[in-house]
């Protein structure tokens, strides 16, 4: 896909999030936004995967460790072909296969079942050693994390596993929006030096705007020539974006729309839709 192709789908997918949240009545906004150039660019050209086929044992394993935020994932993968786009609006209902954090077992393509902050990287680096006692080479897994969960000290247990181990597959990219549900980060519980931390602990560190799908790609593709080391990328985002009064304000982290709020979000993206393709033209 193009840029403007890619800028488009994630649009697109920002407004699924919107609508499937309104619809809900419950979930997370902030996140979602924030992530959906991340998702666009790993299920559009990231990751070697097969929607049809979801457990292809040679794909590669997309780990989502804040599964708050998989109301992205789920309009990720319906608009990738996964399931049907209709389905986006059953988001934590009653018996629906898109619960408010994904669970494995209900849904193909999903590769863990999370809620407990802290929890994914450690899965991660488990499926990343397993490949490599077997000898794999061909795979790769990305394990997607939030800023505000390394606080978790789990976080830094897989850290430090993934470095003894080398564990060259593995890449985690760290969703650094700054807010976490009570407030900044950095009032919570401060993290800078981010980079610096995760280079102490063995890592090789890229940072990225992760709203350019040229740095996130390009990041993606570099860390596969990375040797003898796990990669972490710090996608810098925003928070909410694309809907003005969502952004940067942690209040929005773990709220949905009301149906006002939503009509105004899905106006502002829309006329964002708009704009990409006249700067495109």
């Amino acid at each position: 896909m193009t840029t403007e192709e890619l800028a488009k789908m994630a649009n697109t997918i920002r407004q699924d999030i919107i609508k499937m949240l309104v619809e809900a009545g419950s979930g997370h906004s902030a996140g979602p936004l924030g992530m959906a150039d991340v998702f666009t660019a790993m299920y559009f050209v990231v990751l070697k995967h097969d929607p049809k086929n979801p457990d292809w044992p040679e794909r590669d394993r997309l780990i989502l460790s804040n599964g708050h935020i998989v109301p992205v994932r789920y309009a990720t993968m319906a608009r990738a072909g996964y399931f049907p786009v209709q389905e986006l609006m059953t988001l934590r209902k009653f018996g629906s296969r898109l619960q408010g954090h994904p669970e494995r077992l209900r849904l193909p393509g999903l590769e863990t079942t999370s809620g407990p902050l802290g929890s994914g990287l450690s899965q991660a680096a488990g499926i990343a050693k397993a490949w490599q006692i077997d000898g794999i080479k061909n795979r790769r897994v990305y394990c997607l994390i939030s800023d505000g969960e390394q606080d978790e000290g789990n976080t830094w247990e897989a850290a430090m596993f993934a470095a003894k181990y080398k564990l060259a597959n593995l890449t985690a990219i760290t969703d650094r929006n700054n807010i976490q549900i009570d407030g900044p980060t950095e009032q919570v519980m401060p993290l800078e030096d981010l980079r610096a931390k995760w280079e102490a602990f063995g890592w090789h560190v890229i940072e990225i705007d992760g709203h350019n799908f040229t740095q996130i790609i390009d990041a993606c593709n570099f860390a596969r020539t990375i040797e003898n080391k796990p990669v972490m990328i710090i996608a810098h985002t925003i928070p909410g974006k694309g809907v003005d009064f969502m952004e940067y304000d942690f209040h929005w982290h773990g709220k949905p729309p009301n149906p006002e709020q939503a009509k105004e979000a899905l106006r502002e993206l829309r006329t964002l839709g708009g704009r990409i393709r006249s700067e495109h033209q």
